[in-house]
């Protein structure tokens, strides 16, 4: 098969666990978009919080994409422009909220390229890491969020957030619901994930879905490495999905991104 694109989840799938890209991903990147194949990042990240890696594979260079917020935005990287864009309402904003006060969860969003809540939070503290963004805490999370959100947060302790998890499906069945990290509860507009607005870029740039691999690790990933025409796990993949996927590489720590690159498109 020749595939025309390859789809890279970041957190624990391309970065290491020290979030850096390894000089053998590089150069697997690079030879990949030397040979004119499509190098898209899909991360649950905001935008701001991917695009300087996005420019050290030089996808700007080479004409590719970015999906940021789990699929709530696609950035042309040659322009640097928002291509599309997705939004939770204000009153879905204050809705998640309330559940997740009710339910004793810390909430983010982001606003004006800043993450906002209302309390500290260990789990709070390893998105500021990971993103880079500055956190500012409000008395009154209301009065500040008063347009639309590209996406929300629920933060917690791994087990008890998955009975959140569950909880939140049944009592909000119309949003998107998904764990990028053991401690991070998704939550965006229904409709978007990584494999719905995946069909929205492919659908502009003429490639089908059989010609597109898919690289993740994580829940958040499990759309769109369903959805590929190959569905790829790095070893470290959450343990219930392990099945879910055509292949297995090595760990995000052992180049399993520059292994299935080297065996399927170089």
């Amino acid at each position: 098969m020749k595939y025309k694109m390859i789809v890279l989840d970041m957190d624990d799938t391309l970065l290491t666990d020290n979030h850096t890209i390894s000089d053998r991903n590089k150069r697997a990147i690079k030879a990949a978009q030397e040979k004119g194949i499509y190098v898209v990042l899909a991360s649950g990240r905001p935008t701001a919080a991917m695009v300087h890696y996005a420019k050290e594979l030089q996808l700007d260079q080479y004409n590719s994409y970015i999906i940021s917020f789990n699929g709530s935005q696609i950035i042309d990287m040659a322009k640097e422009e928002c291509i599309f864009e997705q939004t939770l309402s204000v009153e879905d904003v204050h809705d998640i909220y309330d559940f997740g006060q009710a339910n004793n969860t810390a909430f983010i969003t982001y606003k004006d390229g800043v993450i906002i809540g209302t309390k500290d939070s260990e789990y709070i503290d390893i998105e500021r890491k990971l993103t880079g963004m500055p956190y500012k805490k409000v008395v009154d999370l209301k009065t500040n969020i008063t347009k639309n959100c590209v996406k929300c947060l629920l933060l917690e302790e791994p087990s008890y957030l998955k009975t959140v998890e569950t909880k939140l499906k049944q009592v909000r069945p119309d949003l998107s619901v998904s764990m990028s990290k053991p401690f991070f509860l998704e939550v965006m507009p229904k409709g978007i994930d990584k494999a719905a607005t995946l069909k929205r870029l492919i659908d502009q740039l003429g490639i089908l879905q059989k010609e597109i691999i898919a690289v993740g690790n994580a829940g958040n990933d499990l759309t769109m490495v369903e959805f590929a025409g190959l569905g790829v796990w790095v070893d470290n993949v959450t343990p219930e999905l392990r099945e879910k996927a055509d292949l297995i590489v090595a760990s995000n720590n052992n180049d399993g991104v520059a292994e299935i690159i080297e065996k399927k498109l170089l």
